[in-house]
């Protein structure tokens, strides 16, 4: 979607039980949605809040999945790093997002604490 790397959640799931220290997770849904439950290890980042920490996600030593609730605004993430000089085979949108994650069986975590969105 969008011209941009992407995984499918059988993929991840085998990333994330193997080498879960090989890959940056990135949630960009919204506070909301976090709260009902997030891919175990990811951290949040409101979709908003990618612009202002593009320097930081563009020197990630590792490759960065995003996901969102259907892909859509994981992949407008994915490319907007890329057009601002991101490698488009380190930033890769998770397929479906975390619709697809739990319909293939995949297990959500509830947060521990309210996702702060700054």
């Amino acid at each position: 979607m969008f011209g941009v790397k992407e995984i499918d959640s059988v993929a991840l799931a085998d990333i994330l039980e193997n080498a879960p220290d090989s890959i940056r997770l990135v949630d960009v849904r919204s506070p909301a949605e976090m709260a009902q439950g997030v891919l175990p290890g990811s951290e949040a980042m409101p979709l908003h809040l990618v612009p202002l920490r593009a320097a930081e996600l563009l020197e990630s030593s590792k490759p960065v999945v995003f996901y969102c609730r259907s892909g859509v605004r994981s992949a407008q993430a994915c490319a907007f790093l890329g057009s601002q000089g991101g490698d488009p085979e380190r930033l890769i949108n998770l397929r479906g997002g975390i619709m697809d994650w739990v319909r293939q069986g995949n297990q959500v975590v509830i947060p521990e604490s309210p996702v702060m969105a700054g």
